[in-house]
């Protein structure tokens, strides 16, 4: 499922922010920097989704 989420990154990065958080406030700051500029957008969603993973214990 990762490599699917990283390769929709590559196309399409608020969806794959989208399927991994749903409507958090990665997925709107993910759709603002991809519509000032589609690199960013794409840092952005592979930055999110490798730093911010869901269900992950923090201590």
């Amino acid at each position: 499922m990762d490599f699917i989420r990283l390769l929709i990154a590559f196309l399409v990065p608020p969806v794959s922010v989208y399927m991994q958080f749903g409507l958090s406030k990665h997925f709107w700051i993910n759709c603002v920097l991809t519509v000032l500029g589609f690199v960013p957008g794409v840092l952005h969603a592979i930055y999110v989704m490798a730093a911010d993973r869901p269900g992950l214990k923090r201590l």
